[in-house]
């Protein structure tokens, strides 16, 4: 079982547009909505992949019905009732693949709330994995992702993807997995990362406070480094359809392919099979998925990032 928990959910506005003017008026060609969030996305990644999964995350009355509707049963799930709406993210698409994001702040968590998302994912006793993602909404303590790092056993990992402070407390408290992106790489080794190389270094010197770091570095890849190793894997593909949710692919493939570097080709695939896809939610993985994942045997540290 991989529990999963989304501390600020939100329901995802997916708009194709033909191209993005500011001070113009844009008619969409089409348009989506679904119920997300980086946890809750993770779990449905599961969910279509066959792998036992539960997302815990917070339920705002407001719109309870709307997120349940659109949820439509797609993966299950532990909702924890709070007051409010569930924030809306809107996500601009052009025809190029350029994707330009609009994200609300969300309703607000008092501390009864954090000890409910807590003692929910705590309480689930066959859990493999405990990951917890996303931004933390406005009232959650900073030290929300540390506390639940708190849940971690030798059977028990925890696994962390989020940015800026509560990234930087989860790494203190020893969780077992961070997946940050380039950005969030850069942001907690203080220094721009330019090449495979730096980023492989970068993460190398977190691994004597937390156990292994995944880095999703768009076109590039991933990397994946712990105490022993380091690997890069990458696919090369040119049906990019929407990068929505690649990250959070990204983490489901790992972790339902039990994580370490043996993972990283799973995760790649996942995540393929979800740029491929128009919406958040992932399509099932295909066979000419996993078969565009190059691993490559020897890294290329002076290897410039792309962007």
């Amino acid at each position: 079982m991989i529990v999963t928990v989304t501390p600020n959910p939100s329901i995802d506005r997916t708009i194709e547009i033909d191209r993005l003017e500011r001070g113009a008026l844009i008619r969409a060609r089409r348009s989506s909505a679904e119920a997300a969030g980086k946890g809750l996305n993770v779990s449905c990644a599961l969910t279509a992949q066959g792998v036992a999964t539960l997302a815990v995350l917070p339920l705002a009355e407001e719109t309870a019905t709307t997120y349940l509707g659109l949820l439509a049963q797609a993966t299950p799930i532990a909702a924890v009732p709070i007051a409010g709406s569930t924030r809306v993210n809107v996500s601009l698409i052009e025809p190029d693949g350029t994707v330009t994001k609009v994200n609300e702040p969300g309703p607000a968590l008092d501390e009864g709330d954090v000890d409910a998302l807590l003692s929910a994912a705590g309480g689930v006793r066959d859990a493999a994995w405990i990951l917890g993602c996303g931004s933390l909404p406005p009232g959650a303590p900073v030290d929300f992702y540390a506390r639940l790092a708190g849940l971690g056993s030798p059977d028990r990992r925890v696994a962390v993807d989020a940015s800026g402070q509560a990234l930087s407390a989860a790494v203190s408290a020893g969780v077992a997995l961070i997946k940050p992106n380039r950005a969030e790489l850069e942001e907690l080794a203080g220094r721009a990362l330019s090449t495979i190389g730096d980023v492989v270094a970068a993460a190398r010197k977190l691994t004597d406070r937390c156990d292994a770091v995944l880095i999703s570095l768009g076109a590039d890849g991933a990397v994946y480094v712990d105490a022993n190793a380091a690997l890069h894997a990458e696919a090369p593909i040119a049906d990019i359809i929407n990068t929505v949710g690649a990250g959070d692919a990204l983490l489901a493939g790992f972790v339902a392919a039990s994580g370490g570097s043996a993972g990283l080709a799973t995760a790649i695939a996942w995540s393929i099979a979800a740029v491929r896809s128009p919406g958040t939610r992932m399509c099932p993985v295909t066979a000419g998925d996993r078969a565009a994942v190059i691993v490559h045997e020897r890294l290329d540290p002076a290897r410039r990032l792309q962007g």
